[in-house]
């Protein structure tokens, strides 16, 4: 293995196993497009909702409306360009700030957070090379020890019977776990939460939930015949070898700056 340690974030590890010949054109190329409605609302709800649970962490709790003001300027605001499609970002507003709403009513008043957005600068995993960054949404402590939860906005986020998406996130969240644990010194045991957020235009539409997410670390390790994705994703990153995934669903003009000159789509 190179000793050379190569850093990168856990929040990108989905867009690698997705498609590694995008995240290279982001993250190893520097090829930047605009973010989309959908992610900028996102980090809309992010930002209000960090600020209601932190001011309650804190002991100077503020209201879900005082909070708010987070969600518009995040929408008004964006630190980046934002193609809206077919949404105006007043309309992002409305829903942003309703989701925002729904979990400050419906998903906090039920949790026992002792970390929120916790930072982990650095990690390094010197065996294969790769040193972690990134920050855990929330990190809560229940019966079952200290867990992680991470806040998904999206379209499919939970189902009409409350069901939560959480197919897909392991990986990640299996990162998160291992940056959480590095922030605050402690081991984080409990099964993670995914806190789904529904994405629609009516309030009949919208839904919160939680779904969890247990073993996810397995999936890092690996075994004396299958290799981990951490070991996975270090050998791409040392070797270069960037292979495309032309049946992604993020396969798209839209969601690729390389989407024009990708030799993986012919």
């Amino acid at each position: 293995m190179n000793a050379e340690l190569i850093t990168i974030r856990a929040s990108s590890l989905p867009e690698l196993f997705d498609c590694p010949a995008r995240w290279e054109s982001k993250f190893v190329k520097g090829m930047r497009m605009p973010r989309s409605g959908a992610a900028q609302l996102g980090t809309a709800v992010h930002a209000g909702t960090a600020i209601f649970d932190r001011s309650r962490l804190e002991g100077n709790p503020v209201t879900a409306d005082e909070a708010a003001g987070a969600v518009v300027d995040a929408v008004h605001k964006p630190e980046s360009d934002v193609d809206w499609g077919e949404d105006s970002p007043n309309d992002v507003e409305v829903i942003g700030i309703a989701l925002h709403k729904r979990y400050c009513q419906e998903i906090a008043p039920k949790q026992h957070y002792v970390a929120v957005e916790a930072t982990c600068d650095r990690l390094e995993i010197s065996d294969i090379g790769i040193a972690l960054t990134g920050t855990t949404d929330r990190v809560f402590v229940s019966d079952d020890g200290y867990g992680i939860a991470d806040i998904k906005t999206g379209k499919s986020a939970v189902a009409t019977d409350g069901t939560v998406k959480t197919a897909g996130h392991a990986a990640q969240i299996a990162v998160y776990e291992l940056l959480a644990g590095a922030a605050l010194g402690r081991v984080i045991e409990a099964p993670a939460q995914i806190i789904g957020l529904q994405v629609a235009k009516t309030a009949k539409g919208q839904r919160a939930g939680i779904g969890k997410i247990g073993g996810a670390r397995e999936l890092l390790v690996g075994d004396d015949e299958t290799p981990g994705l951490l070991q996975i994703a270090s050998d791409m990153l040392h070797s270069g070898r960037f292979f495309g995934n032309p049946r992604s669903q993020l396969c798209n003009p839209k969601f690729c700056p390389a989407y024009s000159i990708c030799r993986w789509r012919k």
